[in-house]
């Protein structure tokens, strides 16, 4: 006698984060948040770039709620498909700019280590302000320094992937 199996339906998980919302357990959160964002939307560096770095970070720690939050955020700016698909082999991809290309290769520098030496070489911050002007370089060293003060509570807490800062990523 030959039995059929009949596949069964399980309802989803439900979704939470893990950790509630830090900014209702520690309130200054919320102005330390709002601090880095101005500082780093001082219009020295396009939005664009600084999207495509918090991007990448978010890529190589391997943190879903960044890529999915970065990459919505790019998208409603009007970034191209191709570019954030081709973002993680930025290096041959001819969709970025010399400038976009510095910046990339300075957070992946200070995120990945280097067997060989320091992480951000004398030649590649060379290169980074050939593209970019005193205010512009420190911009960007403080956009990646947000998305790094970020990543803990990314991967500690994790918040629930969402693609816009509306929608509630605390639950």
């Amino acid at each position: 006698m030959s039995t059929v199996s009949t596949p069964t339906t399980q309802a989803a998980p439900q979704l939470s984060s893990r950790m509630t919302d830090p900014t209702e357990l520690i309130p200054e959160l919320k102005e330390v948040s709002a601090a880095l964002f101005k500082a780093t939307g001082n219009r020295s560096v396009p939005r664009t770039t600084i999207g495509l770095v918090q991007l990448r970070a978010g890529q190589i720690v391997g943190n879903t709620y960044l890529t999915v939050l970065n990459t919505g955020l790019l998208r409603k700016a009007g970034e191209t498909d191709q570019r954030l698909t081709a973002l993680p082999s930025w290096r041959d991809a001819t969709y970025f700019t010399d400038a976009e290309r510095a910046a990339l290769a300075l957070v992946e520098a200070v995120l990945l280590p280097n067997p060989h030496g320091e992480r951000v070489s004398d030649e590649l911050y060379a290169e980074a302000a050939r593209h970019y002007d005193p205010k512009a370089l420190a911009t960007l060293t403080v956009a990646i320094g947000q998305v790094n003060f970020f990543i803990p509570l990314a991967l500690i807490g994790k918040p629930l992937p969402v693609d816009n800062f509306s929608t509630e990523q605390w639950t």
